[in-house]
C-alpha cells in the first residue's frame, strides 16, 4: 500500500452529516454537522464519552442507521450502494458466533448466503484462518476457544469475502489487558498485510494512539468531531512504543480534545 494512493483516494467522506433519532421523548440528535474523509488506507480510530455517537456513525457506514442530513459516501456510492456491492466487512462488539457451528462454519455463513462456490468458500475459509492465525481450529466449537479467539474469528468471518473496509465496533472491549495488547499487535500485522481501510471505534487512548493512521475524537451528545490527528508513528509499532514522547503527546492530544468536547456541553 502506497502513502500516495491512499493521499489520493478517498474512500468515506462525510459532509455536515446530521442523525436524529426520533424517540418517544422527543427528538435525538446522534450527530451533528460531522465533516471527515478516510483515505484508502487508513486505519481510522473513533474515541469519545458514551453517547457520543462512534457507533452511530460507524452504522451510518454500514447502512444500518440512515443521515437525516448531510451527505455519506462510501467508495463514492451512498452506504445502501456499498452495501450491496459488499463494500465492507463489520466486527461488533461481542463476537456473535453461533454456537452449533464451528469455526469454519461461522466463517462460511456469509459466503454461504451470498452464493460462492462451495470449492471456493473453502479456500477463503483457510485462507482468512491462516490470517488471523487461526489454522486448525476451523473444526473447534465457539465454546472451545478463549474470547480472544473468538474476536479473531470474528474478524476472519468480517474478511471473508474480501472487502476492502474492515468497520470494527469495540471489538476488544470486553477482553483482559494482556489479550487486548496481543490483539492490538495482531490487528496492525493483519491491516499491514491486507491494505485495508479500517474505523475502529474504541473507549481506550492508548489503544486508539497505538493502532491508528488518524484518531477522530468526539464530543458527548450530540456528536460532534472536536479534533482529527493525523500520527506522526511509524507503521510498524512495538508495543514499547507507548513509552515514546510521540506516543505519549498525542495521548495528551487525545486527552485535551476529549476534554474540550465536554466543556463545549450546553
Amino acid at each position: 500500500m502506497k502513502d500516495t494512493i491512499s493521499q489520493a483516494e478517498p474512500v468515506i467522506v462525510a459532509r455536515d452529516l446530521n442523525l436524529v433519532f426520533q424517540t418517544n421523548d422527543g427528538p435525538v440528535q446522534a450527530l451533528k454537522d460531522v465533516n471527515l474523509t478516510i483515505n484508502r488506507g487508513d486505519f481510522v480510530s473513533f474515541i469519545g464519552p458514551s453517547g457520543c455517537g462512534k457507533t452511530t456513525f460507524l452504522r451510518a457506514i454500514a447502512a444500518l442507521e440512515h443521515p437525516t442530513g448531510g451527505t455519506l459516501t462510501v467508495n463514492g456510492m451512498t452506504p445502501d450502494e456499498a452495501r450491496k456491492s459488499r463494500a465492507y466487512g463489520y466486527v461488533f462488539q461481542a463476537a456473535g458466533l453461533y454456537p452449533w457451528r464451528t469455526i469454519a462454519g461461522n466463517i462460511r455463513l456469509p459466503l454461504e448466503i451470498m452464493g460462492f462456490p462451495r470449492s471456493e468458500q473453502d479456500d477463503r475459509v483457510a485462507r482468512v484462518l491462516d490470517l488471523v492465525e487461526l489454522s486448525g481450529f476451523g473444526k473447534k466449537f465457539p465454546w472451545q476457544l478463549s474470547g480472544g479467539m473468538q474476536q479473531r474469528a470474528s474478524i476472519a468471518r468480517a474478511l471473508a469475502f474480501d472487502a476492502d473496509i474492515l468497520l470494527m465496533d469495540e471489538p476488544f472491549g470486553a477482553l483482559d489487558e494482556i489479550v487486548r495488547d496481543r490483539l492490538n499487535e495482531e490487528l496492525l500485522k493483519l491491516w499491514d498485510r491486507t491494505g485495508k481501510t479500517i474505523g475502529f471505534v474504541t473507549h481506550s487512548i492508548p489503544e486508539a494512539v497505538y493502532l491508528s493512521t488518524k484518531i477522530v475524537v468526539m464530543s458527548p451528545r450530540p456528536g460532534r468531531i472536536t479534533d482529527v490527528i493525523d500520527s506522526p508513528l511509524p507503521r510498524e509499532r512495538p508495543l514499547d512504543i507507548r513509552d515514546s514522547r510521540d506516543f505519549i503527546e498525542i495521548a495528551h492530544r487525545v486527552r485535551e480534545g476529549l476534554r474540550a468536547g465536554h466543556g463545549d456541553e450546553v
